[in-house]
C-alpha cells in the first residue's frame, strides 16, 4: 500500500498526459447516461471548480472551451471524481437543455456497432445550424 506525499495537493494527484491534459467524462447526474468525453488542462479544471460549470480544453481550437458558451447547453457540475489511476475525471453534471453533443443529440455516444457498421441510434433533438450563436459578438 502506497501513501501520497504529505505535500501533495489534489491537483498534483491528477496524472496529466504529455500534452498537459486529462480525460474528462461527463455523465448525466440524474440518469447516469454518459454524455460526452472531452479534455481538461489545469486551467480548465480550476475554472470548472471555481464556476461550477464545465470548462474543457479544445484540442482542435487550442483554447478553453466553456461548454454551452455558444449553444446555451451548459453543464452544471454536481460532483467530480478522479479514477484509481489518476488519469481520468468523471463529472456528474446537469445538462442544461438536454443536449450535450454538437450534432444536436442528447449524448455524443449515439452510434452503436451493429453488424460491423456504426449505426445512429438516437434522433437529433435540435438542428446544429440553429443551435450555435457566435461568441465573438
Amino acid at each position: 500500500m502506497s501513501s501520497k506525499p504529505q505535500d501533495s495537493t489534489w491537483l498534483d494527484q491528477v496524472k496529466w498526459n504529455s500534452d498537459g491534459l486529462v480525460a474528462a467524462i461527463a455523465q448525466d447526474a440524474a440518469s447516469g447516461r454518459v454524455l460526452m468525453m472531452a479534455w481538461m488542462n489545469q486551467e480548465s479544471l480550476l475554472l470548472s471548480i471555481a464556476s461550477g460549470d464545465a470548462v474543457y480544453w479544445s484540442r482542435s481550437r487550442s483554447k478553453l472551451w466553456r461548454k454551452g458558451e455558444s449553444s446555451g447547453h451548459v453543464q452544471k457540475i454536481h460532483s467530480m471524481s478522479l479514477d484509481c489511476d489518476g488519469d481520468a475525471l468523471l463529472l456528474q453534471v446537469e445538462q442544461i437543455g438536454g443536449i450535450a453533443c454538437h450534432t444536436g443529440r442528447q449524448s455524443c455516444f449515439y452510434r452503436q456497432l451493429q453488424e460491423r457498421d456504426w449505426q445512429s441510434t438516437e434522433a437529433v433533438l435540435k438542428d446544429p445550424a440553429t443551435m450555435y450563436k457566435s461568441v465573438d459578438q
